[in-house]
């Protein structure tokens, strides 16, 4: 009895956990704008067929340079080195010497007085998300991150530029000021999902519905689940409120039948109401 009680909370609390950051990844790269009642939907983290990533590089990082400044970057997430790691001092914002790179989505790396050194550039939860250009929302998006670090404020733009038929790397950067760079990427995921194309309002009521059916589904199976660890009650009955569900047929027909009767009796009331006149 125990061990299944464990084994439930434990699987119990693996989905919420597993929900909770996939939610947190998903949310970070979703964008969604109406224009000229068409509604335009990003998700830089969806996968697909050919980039079961999305966006996200299979490497667990992108890296571009230029004029000895090397950056190091991953979107909708926080970086992964299973190889080439950065090598520089001053990481602790970011992974420290033993993780460098591994705790932040952005790094940079200039050579200060003969020595490589680590500023991070962006974090995750920074994220935000904009048009590329506003009177074009097919041209892709732009992803900006940021950092405030103890000597200066640091961010990093990267364009999303949309391209259905190919993937292309960052080529080029760009450093703006102190300490904010800009760079560019062609990716399918940047182009955009046209959702709706007509202002309606079926959208949020499929939405809706979905959610509702999704709470319904989640109380079918917990309920199940308890009544079958907790309970020990087997075959049909494990189903909770089975007694009200097999009723709801019945149940309707009646209200059903009520309302029709209703409807006829003042029908026939009204029709009844009035005196045959004699001519």
């Amino acid at each position: 009895m125990n061990l299944w009680r464990f084994l439930l909370q434990f699987i119990i609390l693996v989905i919420i956990r597993r929900l909770i950051v996939i939610r947190s990844v998903l949310a970070v790269c979703e964008y969604s704008i109406t224009d000229e009642n068409k509604l335009y939907n990003f998700n830089l983290a969806a996968s697909s067929k050919k980039f079961p990533h999305g966006v996200r590089s299979e490497d667990g990082f992108y890296k571009v340079s230029s004029n000895g400044t090397v950056v190091w970057f991953q979107l909708c997430d926080d970086m992964i080195f299973n190889h080439d790691p950065p090598r520089c001092f001053d990481c602790w914002e970011c992974g420290g010497s033993s993780r460098c790179g591994m705790g932040c989505s952005a790094l940079m790396s200039n050579v200060i007085s003969d020595y490589p050194v680590c500023i991070t550039i962006g974090t995750t939860p920074t994220i935000t998300i904009d048009l590329i250009d506003k009177r074009n929302p097919q041209m892709g998006i732009v992803v900006k991150m940021r950092h405030n670090g103890p000597h200066a404020n640091c961010s990093l733009t990267v364009s999303v530029v949309c391209d259905s038929k190919r993937v292309q790397g960052p080529q080029t950067l760009e450093r703006i000021g102190l300490c904010n760079y800009v760079t560019q990427l062609r990716h399918p995921s940047g182009c955009a999902i046209l959702v709706s194309s007509n202002s309606s309002g079926s959208g949020w009521f499929m939405t809706l519905l979905i959610i509702i059916l999704c709470l319904f589904g989640g109380y079918l199976v917990v309920g199940a689940a308890y009544r079958f660890f907790y309970l020990h009650i087997r075959g049909i009955d494990i189903i909770p409120k089975l007694e009200f569900w097999a009723s709801l047929p019945h149940r309707a027909q009646s209200a059903f039948m009520s309302l029709v009767q209703r409807f006829r009796g003042t029908s026939e009331g009204h029709q009844t109401s009035y005196s045959p006149i004699d001519y």
